[in-house]
């Protein structure tokens, strides 16, 4: 008797912490992450870090600044997984995984996922209009641009879908290690798209790095503020 209430208590301190405790800390996370965008966008305005995203840019290229390091497979690989945060690709999957939910009558899921990729488009392309960086003319493009360069387009909204739909998929799971290796997958995801743009010469590090910070701050809000108004209405309910 005794063990069993161990364990009730025990499960209803994991749902407890899981409700209250989670979007507090998501919040607080993306509060962090938003700081850390800011000190970045101001050190790339006032040029300080111009030296680092140089020197990091010709380590990745050979004594020829057209040819990335690597073999030639390497270099049409990393072209592959870059196109996994390309404007259709996103597209795609948002549509693809909003329809699902649709579906399942999922309304509230489907309503954040296009809340934060949509939301996060917008934002990501009126920052690259307002800070009008230039792109990298230090190395050769191994791909095509047509947009400005700060924050990476690809990295911010690649962070925002792919944890978005991370965050969502790990709440259908019950066992932790299930959550941990779905909301791991976005995470390794985001990170090898943001690295394959510095690796093509598409953006100064820099850009990557300003841009995981805002679409993960981004998902982290809309999941946050999901999850609070989720709870509320069950609690009004109930």
């Amino acid at each position: 008797m005794e063990l069993s209430r161990i364990r009730f208590d025990r499960r209803v301190l994991q749902e407890m912490l899981q409700r209250d405790i989670a979007p507090l800390a998501a919040f607080a996370g993306a509060t962090l992450l938003i700081f850390l965008f800011a000190e970045i966008a101001d050190e790339v305005m006032e040029g300080e870090t111009r030296a680092l995203d140089e020197r990091v840019l010709l380590a990745l290229r050979t004594s020829d600044s057209a040819d990335p390091i690597g073999p030639a497979w390497l270099e049409q690989s990393v072209a592959d997984i870059t196109a996994l945060g390309g404007f259709a690709v996103l597209t795609l999957v948002t549509l693809l995984a909003g329809g699902y939910l649709a579906v399942q009558r999922k309304w509230g899921g489907a309503l954040m996922l296009l809340v934060a990729t949509i939301g996060g488009t917008a934002i990501s392309e009126g920052l690259k209009l307002g800070f009008n960086r230039p792109r990298p003319d230090l190395v050769a493009h191994v791909v095509e641009t047509t947009s400005m360069s700060f924050p990476s387009g690809h990295a911010m909204l690649s962070a925002v879908t792919y944890l978005t739909l991370g965050a969502l998929l790990a709440r259908t799971q019950e066992k932790r290690r299930l959550r941990g290796y779905i909301l791991g997958a976005a995470i390794l995801v985001t990170l090898l798209i943001g690295l394959s743009r510095i690796y093509l010469g598409v953006h100064w590090p820099t850009d990557v790095l300003a841009g995981w910070c805002l679409g993960a701050a981004w998902a982290m809000l809309c999941w946050s503020i999901a999850t609070w108004l989720s709870r509320r209405t069950e609690t009004s309910a109930s």
